[in-house]
């Protein structure tokens, strides 16, 4: 890992726990940081989410090798243009976006010629802000580089080696494909939660207050997943919408068949198709992606 210095633009728990994380792990790695928000710089410059908490990005970017924008997507090209031109030649720049060919637009436009190879950390909570990050997010969780045909191999090398030394498990694959794989893994199981939350807190015939008091485990799970930063999902269904209305009309199609077995009593496709989705669940669980325990294993940071 070749990197001196990096400057983490954005400082949400995402960004602090970038910053948290090389501290404990990279104890050699410069890094500073900034975000828009002057409340978030101070509560970072008090919780030590880099080394350098700087007044504006171009300061934190200057000298870096590498950058990386932990911003919505849809502010990236703006986040971008604002280090222009404070970057030095071969100065890295990546992201943590959940959306991957856009960021890798917005950012090759506001930052043309400079080595852009966007990434996506697959790991966070439903918690937001300076307070959510900590050192230990990117345990075993994987981190998809997505680099640009043109990319330079020995730089995206050296990405993937730092994201891997900050715990995570590593791939690789195109931004396209990255797109399509989460539009099914975690924007469209997004776009579910919140809609059947919205159903349940809008139904005329049962009350809010009962929604609450009598949340099955199901319901629960939806509203976690439900109370993700509501800016960063607009960005994401905006940046990412073809991917996602590919799958959502996927999903659609498959929903309407589960419809139809429903009313026609067809307990046998029912059935089926629950044995094979709960196959997948065995899945994950198998690939340390989760845990089999009641409460997922999940503790506060989790």
């Amino acid at each position: 890992m070749s990197y001196g210095k990096v400057a983490i633009i954005g400082l949400g728990l995402l960004g602090g726990s970038i910053g948290l994380a090389v501290a404990e792990h990279l104890p050699g790695v410069a890094t500073t940081g900034y975000d828009a928000d002057p409340a978030v710089r101070k509560r970072a410059a008090e919780r030590g989410l880099a080394g350098t908490i700087c007044e504006s990005a171009s300061d934190a970017a200057t000298d870096a090798d590498l950058v990386i924008f932990c911003v919505p997507v849809g502010a990236m090209e703006t986040a971008a243009r604002e280090i222009a031109g404070s970057i030095k030649p071969g100065c890295v720049i990546s992201d943590v976006g959940s959306s991957k060919q856009s960021v890798l637009n917005a950012l090759t436009t506001a930052l043309p010629g400079a080595p852009v190879i966007p990434a996506h950390p697959v790991a966070g909570t439903e918690h937001s802000g300076p307070d959510a990050g900590f050192a230990s997010l990117f345990h075993h969780r994987w981190c998809i580089v997505t680099p640009p045909e043109n990319a330079d191999p020995a730089q995206v090398e050296t990405l993937c080696d730092f994201w891997s030394a900050l715990g995570a498990k590593v791939d690789t694959m195109s931004p396209e494909h990255h797109d399509l794989v989460l539009a099914v893994t975690s924007h469209v199981p997004h776009l579910i939660a919140y809609t059947i939350v919205g159903t349940a807190s809008d139904l005329e015939d049962v009350t809010r207050s009962e929604v609450i008091k009598y949340s099955a485990g199901g319901f629960r799970d939806f509203t976690r997943i439900a109370a993700s930063d509501p800016t960063m999902w607009r960005d994401v269904f905006l940046n990412n919408k073809d991917a996602v209305l590919t799958m959502l009309q996927r999903f659609t199609e498959d929903l309407t068949a589960l419809q139809r077995a429903i009313r026609v009593g067809d307990g046998d496709t029912l059935f089926e198709h629950f044995a094979r989705t709960r196959a997948i669940r065995r899945s994950i669980i198998e690939e340390g992606q989760d845990d089999a325990r009641p409460d997922f294993g999940r503790g506060d940071h989790d």
